[in-house]
C-alpha cells in the first residue's frame, strides 16, 4: 500500500507501548497493531484524530504517502 504507518515512531518518541496508546485513544491493542502494521484498509478520523491528541502530534506525522509502492502496484495490476 502506498500509505505508510509510522506510529511506531511516535510511541518510540513519546515512551509509550502500543498497550497504554492503545488504552488511551479506546481502541484494542489487535486493532492499533492492524493499523501501526500497515495492515488496515481505512481509518476512522476519529481514530485519527484521538491517535494525535494522545501522541501529541500531527495527522502528517503519523501517515505518509510513499510514491515507489504505488507505482508498483499499478504496474502490477496493468501487466
Amino acid at each position: 500500500m502506498p500509505i505508510a504507518v509510522d506510529i511506531d515512531v511516535m510511541l518510540a518518541r513519546r515512551k509509550m507501548s502500543v498497550g497504554e496508546l492503545a488504552d488511551r485513544v479506546g481502541i484494542t491493542p489487535a486493532n492499533l497493531a492492524v493499523l501501526k502494521n500497515g495492515r488496515a484498509k481505512a481509518v476512522r478520523f476519529a481514530t485519527l484524530a484521538a491517535l494525535c491528541e494522545v501522541l501529541e502530534c500531527q495527522p502528517g506525522d503519523l501517515l505518509r504517502w510513499e510514491a515507489g509502492e504505488a507505482e508498483e502496484a499499478e504496474e502490477a495490476v496493468a501487466g
